[in-house]
């Protein structure tokens, strides 16, 4: 292979080892997988003042910050349910369905790269746990503490891309998984409302999702309509619930 001669003003850096797996995993997938991704625009008004209303008890009584995070992916697990195609692999030509339903969550390691702890079996735990799951494997990734089995098994990816501000994303298929959520940022935004008295603009929590998926077995019809039951199901959060 030749040599790559440079121009200009060029800082070279080396790969680290952890960059290059992810660089070839992001490859393949893309290689494997006929990837679509479709979008849907969220109204998570509800859930934002439920969490400002109970963010304080619930840290008090269960030692734990409740983010967003475990309420998206209560969301994802019950919709995964109810369309467990999405829940699946491909291996040669036949469907893997898991009825296991393991979360993957991207989380940002202190190095800047990428790695997806899992939730095992996250339709078997309630919002506490979920929560203190989520909290706990994004706590060990921030300080390089996640072990081997922590990234395996996973079912279903979600990454929050919101975090570090951006709107919605088209997010790389987590192999061999079939599909993967993104979550934008929210935002307060005017829209029109329907109301018994017609029609009105108030200002709402919006966010954006977008959801890649495999063509190969997740088609159009599929990925939309389970796109479009998250979004119901966060638009629909009962706001006097009990956590």
């Amino acid at each position: 292979m030749a040599t790559p001669s440079y121009s200009g003003n060029v800082e070279i850096i080396e790969m680290d080892r952890m960059r290059k797996l992810i660089a070839e995993h992001m490859v393949r997938s893309v290689q494997v997988s006929p990837h679509v991704t479709s979008f849907a625009e969220v109204d998570v008004t509800n859930m934002v003042r439920w969490r400002d209303s109970v963010k304080d008890s619930f840290q008090k009584r269960e030692g734990e910050k409740i983010t967003f995070m475990p309420l998206f992916i209560e969301a994802v697990v019950r919709c995964i349910k109810k369309f467990p195609l999405v829940n699946c692999s491909i291996e040669g030509d036949k469907i893997l369905v898991k009825k296991d339903i393991n979360i993957g969550m991207a989380a940002a390691l202190p190095s800047g790269n990428l790695i997806v702890p899992v939730i095992r079996n996250a339709d078997m735990l309630n919002l506490v746990g979920l929560t203190k799951s989520v909290n706990q494997l994004a706590g060990a990734a921030r300080s390089n503490k996640l072990k081997p089995e922590d990234t395996q098994n996973g079912t279903f990816t979600i990454t929050n891309v919101g975090t570090f501000g951006s709107l919605t994303g088209t997010p790389i298929i987590n192999q061999p998984q079939v599909a993967i959520l993104a979550v934008g940022a929210i935002k307060k935004r005017p829209v029109v409302v329907e109301t018994e008295q017609g029609d009105s603009i108030a200002i709402r929590h919006m966010m954006y999702l977008s959801m890649s998926y495999d063509h190969r077995i997740v088609d159009g019809a599929l990925g939309a309509t389970f796109l479009t039951a998250v979004a119901q199901e966060m638009e629909h959060f009962d706001p006097s619930r009990e956590y």
